[in-house]
């Protein structure tokens, strides 16, 4: 779930009845019907189907229609279960589970001879290169230059939490350190892992005209996207 629909999500459940009626849903073990869901907070089926709904678009709640339910006239009723996506909203953003998931792979997949960290490092581009590649594929934007690569690479890691900032047409900082506080513990790992993905990043891309080049500055990512010398 990205932050914009965990912010979503999170305000959806700040209200009572929803609280209330999500509590329920996720302790039943199966899908709820309406009737049930309004007789479990005391409330109508009619208004109970509107919060309901709510908490479906929120992406919280699945909706589907029973076919174990003693049926009426007509179809099946609406029944409602938990989506399987978790709700994290960190500010500023972080990308923990990519971290997590980054190393973990790193050991399940170390080759022989090769070194934790460098196996952690290679992960780590393989990853990137996957996501530029993915977003090349969807936008397909032609040869990238150096102010156009910035600006999709922007584009791109604005979505992972990195807040960047265009300081000069050749030139991008990001703001926010998806990674910390892990990446102030133990820097020469986590850095290097960062400026991996987003090398790999722009290898998938095909900006063959930038570099991630380390630039650690307090309180900002350790990378800085700029044109290649």
């Amino acid at each position: 779930m990205t932050a914009d629909r965990a912010i979503r999500a999170v305000a959806v459940l700040n209200d009572d009845l929803r609280q209330r009626m999500y509590a329920f849903i996720r302790t039943a073990g199966r899908p709820v019907t309406r009737d049930e869901a309004a007789e479990s907070v005391g409330i109508s089926r009619k208004l109970a189907a509107f919060h309901l709904d709510k908490l479906v678009d929120a992406g919280v709640l699945e909706a589907s229609y029973g076919s174990d339910e003693p049926r009426r006239v007509g179809r099946a009723p609406k029944v409602y279960q938990p989506s399987d996506v978790d709700i994290h909203v960190t500010i500023p953003p972080r990308e923990h589970d990519l971290l997590a998931e980054l190393l973990l792979d790193a050991v399940v997949h170390t080759r022989s001879g090769e070194s934790p960290r460098a196996a952690a490092v290679r992960i780590s581009k393989e990853r990137g290169r996957r996501i530029g590649a993915a977003e090349r594929r969807e936008l397909r934007p032609g040869r990238l230059g150096v102010e156009r690569g910035l600006t999709v690479a922007g584009d791109l890691l604005q979505r992972h939490g990195f807040e960047p900032s265009r300081e000069s047409a050749t030139r991008l900082r990001l703001r926010n350190c998806p990674f910390h506080p892990l990446a102030a513990q133990a820097p020469n790992i986590v850095c290097g892992m960062n400026q991996a993905l987003l090398a790999g990043v722009l290898d998938g891309l095909d900006a063959p005209g930038l570099r991630a080049a380390l630039e650690p500055r307090a309180g900002e990512c350790c990378v800085e996207l700029r044109a290649a010398e």
